[in-house]
């Protein structure tokens, strides 16, 4: 997406939020702050939205690196996604397998696997 800055209105911008790489804590709650402001602000100009952007991934990129996900295994996501959508191990019979089969995987008896 390609956005068009009003050349007069971008200086002032950049002077109010100071945007930069986010190296804290406090320059990332800074950072939300100012991005939370802009993203609630009825008509925004095109400087806003640019600002608005470039903050989003400044904040993006400090938190991927200081909260990594860790990739789960297929169990525990299985275990975290019944968890999350209140799913029951007797939900998913039919759905994986026959309730023996339900019950070793969610038990971490049996592996899963793609078909």
């Amino acid at each position: 997406m390609t956005l068009t800055t009003n050349p007069s209105d971008y200086p002032q911008l950049l002077a109010k939020y100071q945007p930069k790489v986010i190296e804290t804590e406090v320059e990332n709650d800074r950072a939300i702050a100012s991005a939370t402001e802009l993203e609630h602000k009825a008509n925004r100009t095109p400087g806003e939205d640019t600002i608005l952007e470039l903050l989003v991934t400044l904040i993006e990129k400090f938190e991927d690196e200081q909260y990594p996900i860790p990739q789960g295994t297929p169990h525990s996501m299985l275990l975290h996604l019944m968890d999350a959508g209140g799913i029951k191990q007797e939900n998913l019979v039919g759905v994986i397998g026959s309730r023996g089969v339900v019950s070793e995987v969610v038990n971490g008896k049996r592996s899963i696997r793609r078909k």
